[in-house]
C-alpha cells in the first residue's frame, strides 16, 4: 500500500487534518488575542480540508475496489 501515490495522498490530507485540528485545539487551550483572532479561521480550513480528505478516501476505496 505505500507504492501506492493515492495512499500517500489520503495519508498527507489526513495528516494536515490533523494538523489544523491541533492547532485550532492548541489555540483554544491557550486563549488570548491568537485565539480571538485566529479560531474561526482555522476551523473553517480544518472544514475544507477534511472534506478534500473525506473525496479522496472515498476515492482511494472506490478505485481499490475495482470501481
Amino acid at each position: 500500500m505505500l507504492n501506492d501515490p493515492l495512499f500517500i495522498v489520503v495519508a498527507i490530507a489526513v495528516l494536515l487534518v490533523l494538523a489544523i485540528l491541533l492547532t485550532g485545539i492548541g489555540g483554544f487551550a491557550k486563549g488570548g488575542e491568537f485565539n480571538r483572532k485566529h479560531a474561526n479561521r482555522i476551523m473553517r480550513y480544518r472544514i475544507y480540508a477534511q472534506f478534500v480528505a473525506i473525496i479522496l478516501v472515498l476515492a482511494f476505496v472506490y478505485f481499490r475496489r475495482g470501481g
